[in-house]
């Protein structure tokens, strides 16, 4: 099989984030794993990831939260702190990225924020790819089939000829429901193998 692209996710897969949230909690007197909790509650980081909302209010919807249910925290400040980061580039999956074979477009798939083409102008990750599929711009998230067929459009191809990568198993098996050849993520060298099965890497 000639494929066309190669779809990607980008949290879980070619970005890291460090744990550093215990320590900005202690700091700020909020329980070990609120920020977390808090920002990932499924409700409100659906509002988020389909651009219900944008990014900073998701960030102030996060901090009103946090001071509802910890009044004597410094909520507000643990919030700001914690948005600083915008991860790290996770470098043997950018490498691996980077080895594929020229004619492979690479289309980043992500469920992601309003913030998500500053995050990649920041870790230097744009340049990486022909085309960004942003689950906050395209209005529903992964695994809904909407959201692959905004990326098969974007790839210009039929599903038969793309080939997908992801962390979450769920979005693993919609892909694969609609005929793409797609790998759940566990580490860097089964990738490898399965690029290297699939005619993806460069030689």
């Amino acid at each position: 099989m000639n494929y066309h692209a190669l779809l990607i996710d980008l949290d879980g897969v070619l970005r890291r984030w460090p744990e550093r949230d215990a320590a900005i909690e202690t700091a700020h007197d909020l329980p070990r794993g609120s920020l977390r909790a808090t920002a990932f509650a499924p409700e409100l980081l659906a509002q988020a990831v389909t651009g219900r909302i944008n990014d900073e209010q998701w960030r102030e919807q996060v901090a009103a939260r946090l001071r509802a249910a910890h009044p004597r925290a410094q909520a507000d400040d643990a919030v700001r702190q914690w948005s600083l980061s915008c991860g790290e580039v996770d470098a043997p999956v950018l490498a691996l990225l980077e080895a594929c074979r020229p004619g492979l477009r690479r289309i980043l798939v992500s469920n992601a924020t309003s913030r998500l083409p500053r995050d990649l102008q920041t870790l230097g990750l744009s340049r990486h790819f022909d085309a960004v599929v942003n689950s906050s711009e395209v209005g529903v998230a992964k695994p809904d089939a909407a959201l692959f067929q905004a990326a098969f459009d974007r790839a210009d191809a039929a599903p038969q000829r793309l080939l997908f990568v992801d962390d979450d198993a769920r979005n693993v098996a919609a892909a694969a429901a609609l005929g793409v050849n797609a790998h759940h993520y566990r580490g860097v060298a089964s990738m490898r193998q399965w690029l290297d099965e699939a005619g993806a890497l460069d030689g």
